[in-house]
């Protein structure tokens, strides 16, 4: 019977702060709590610059989240088959390179699946269609002419994969380097700030509901009783409550400063900007590359052309 008072007794210990804060918390929504501890303006001006701090993440990870997202770019409306995703365009260019008849040439385009299938970026879907392209034209030419522009369709194919490829490295970098950091820190540092502060409120609310609650006991039926009058066991209570409140306020700003002044956030963001620029300036390399060879085909083609008109 002892131990089952004394779990009751352990039980109503744990309830009665959080009831106490409960109950000053319905108050103050009411507007019916006689006061309320106010927060210092610096501990205010600190839980506004993380509350910023958070939504800047919360915005900038909802938008940068896709490059966990192989195919953020492929075309919804593109309907490849699983020959069309089997081999890399490379593997098929040399392979169609090796062929002999237009039957051999098909088999090559159309071989199983040598790896796992090729990706679903932007890029690659252009470098599988330019490649199918410069496969349907060669195949339709039965005088065996190298047709430009299936020439040139096959060594777009080639750079087109070129440049898939080097945004599917990109997307790997910016998830190691931006996604995974400041998931970390959305998810840990600011949880971290988040539960700090709710530690300063739960310790304001039970200041305040204990200051109530020695006023209301007091003052009973008495309106004019003064709050200076109060025992030396009210007077210890209050100022426990309110060590609890300045040492929760202190705990919580070492933690916001924390947050709020780690160069972490602004070196994954130098991150996320030097994966971008590496892939931009390996695509403008790949590009720069091929356009004089098709510039060049371009060029014969049309003196081939205006030859035959003058002719």
């Amino acid at each position: 019977m002892d131990k089952f008072q004394a779990f009751g007794k352990n039980i109503s210990a744990s309830f009665t702060p959080f009831a106490a804060r409960t109950q000053q918390y319905v108050k103050e929504q009411l507007g019916q709590a006689d006061e309320k501890t106010e927060l210092p303006p610096d501990y205010v001006e600190l839980e506004r610059r993380v509350d910023a701090l958070k939504q800047v993440h919360q915005k900038l990870l909802q938008v940068t989240s896709q490059y966990a997202n192989e195919a953020y770019d492929y075309p919804p409306n593109i309907r490849e088959s699983f020959n069309d995703l089997g081999r890399t365009i490379s593997e098929k260019v040399h392979l169609l390179s090796t062929a002999s008849s237009p039957a051999e040439a098909q088999a090559a385009f159309t071989a199983p699946p040598s790896a796992k299938p090729q990706p679903k970026t932007f890029n690659h879907a252009i470098a599988r269609a330019s490649l199918a392209g410069s496969q349907i034209l060669s195949q339709s030419d039965t005088k065996g002419t190298d047709d430009p522009l299936a020439q040139a369709l096959e060594k777009y194919a080639i750079a087109e994969e070129k440049v898939g490829e080097a945004r599917l490295a990109q997307d790997e970098k910016i998830q190691a380097r931006f996604l995974a950091g400041w998931s970390t820190t959305l998810n840990t540092s600011l949880n971290f700030a988040q539960r700090a502060r709710k530690g300063v409120e739960n310790a304001r609310l039970s200041l305040d509901a204990t200051k109530a609650k020695v006023s209301r006991g007091g003052r009973g039926m008495n309106p004019d009783y003064d709050s200076n009058n109060m025992t030396e066991a009210q007077r210890v209570e209050i100022e426990k409550a309110e060590d609890e409140f300045v040492n929760q306020t202190e705990e919580a700003v070492g933690v916001m400063k924390n947050v709020l002044d780690t160069p972490e956030p602004l070196r994954n963001l130098a991150d996320l900007i030097a994966a971008q620029l590496e892939f931009h300036k390996k695509a403008y390399e790949i590009l720069s590359e091929l356009a004089p060879m098709v510039d060049e085909l371009q060029v014969e083609q049309e003196a081939s052309y205006r030859k035959s008109r003058e002719g």
